[in-house]
């Protein structure tokens, strides 16, 4: 009976809770978005749907639930319907491993607040999150139209390009830490009295601008260039099937900004948890150390879409690989050669 409570009915109620909170959180950014791009163009944003337009993340979703399921005639139908899914579903399991707080004692039991934590947590969100991008491939192979054709192109070659760079940018945290599970590595930051951004300032750099080209978000948006392929590999969808997409990539947005706090940021951990001057600082609780500096990565990109200009093509791919790659992997090095020289003294 215990180990049906442990490992079966904790859990599912774990996955239940995100699977409902996740879509919420996705609704606040989207109106923290217009919001914030309105007000840094001196503008409004929505204002008509309830007061101060805080009611138009509802009536958005509401719109989209209602509005037709147009399939175009000549798309292969079944893999048109199955692309948003396998877009959304990577996007929501990733959630899993990732640790918002610490074990707590609550009547006497450990409680978690993660769902599990394997030893290779790191490699678990790298794998899960690239299969988001078969989804897009598929949404512009069977729209059967030119335009999401070139989109998931392009963002088939985004994906490759950039997911190098930014795996060679989390190598540097893996050596510090020498483990790969996600809470293993914030205790390893506690333990060393310092977040790991302060010795892989380099690293914290590329995975944050990895992470902005891997969500094709502003100013790496090329597969959903409005201003060249009208909306990329989702042109031909609407309605229920659009949200689907729309979902999977604010999630895999704050994935990014998740794992940039757990890797560099120390997590659920408060500013230098080490420092006793600084202990006034544990009244606020972990988890909502954690929430503040993810809602501090979201607004960096609400800001970039703001106020960046979308890369060329040909510029996105030589920052890409001549620039960031060549980087990383020079991190990866001098990081390696650093810890043999202060492991020797």
């Amino acid at each position: 009976m215990q180990f049906l409570i442990d490992y079966i009915l904790i859990p599912a109620i774990k996955i239940a809770l995100i699977m409902a909170i996740l879509p919420l959180i996705v609704a606040a950014v989207t109106l923290a978005e217009r919001k914030v791009i309105a007000f840094m163009q001196v503008r409004l944003g929505p204002m008509r749907v309830g007061p101060w337009g805080l009611l138009q993340p509802i009536a958005d979703p509401i719109k989209l639930l209602l509005k037709e399921d147009i399939i175009p005639a000549q798309a292969d139908k079944w893999i048109f319907m199955l692309a948003p899914v396998v877009c959304l579903i990577p996007a929501f399991i990733v959630f899993a491993v990732i640790p918002f707080g610490p074990a707590v004692n609550i009547l006497g039991k450990p409680v978690t607040f993660y769902v599990t934590d394997i030893n290779i947590g790191v490699l678990y969100v790298l794998s899960i999150s690239s299969v988001g991008v078969l989804g897009i491939i598929l949404a512009g192979w069977a729209s059967n139209s030119k335009y999401p054709l070139l989109g998931a192109l392009r963002s088939a070659a985004q994906m490759v390009s950039y997911e190098v760079a930014l795996g060679f940018s989390i190598i540097g945290v893996l050596m510090l830490a020498g483990t790969l599970s996600l809470v293993s590595i914030v205790e390893a930051q506690k333990n060393a009295g310092v977040w790991y951004v302060f010795y892989q300032p380099v690293a914290f750099i590329l995975f944050f601008i990895c992470g902005v080209a891997e969500t094709n978000r502003a100013p790496f948006d090329l597969p959903e260039a409005e201003s060249e392929l009208v909306a990329g590999f989702h042109t031909e969808y609407s309605g229920f099937r659009f949200s689907l997409f729309f979902l999977a990539e604010y999630a895999n947005m704050i994935t990014v900004s998740e794992m940039a706090v757990t890797l560099f940021l120390g997590g659920w951990l408060r500013p230098f948890p080490n420092v006793a001057v600084l202990g006034f600082l544990d009244i606020i609780p972990p988890i909502v150390w954690f929430a503040l500096k993810v809602v501090v990565f979201i607004y960096f990109y609400l800001w970039f879409r703001a106020s960046w200009p979308r890369y060329r093509y040909d510029q996105l791919m030589k920052l890409g690989w001549q620039i960031l790659l060549p980087i990383s992997i020079a991190n990866v090095v001098v990081t390696a050669i650093l810890i043999v020289f202060f492991s020797k003294g």
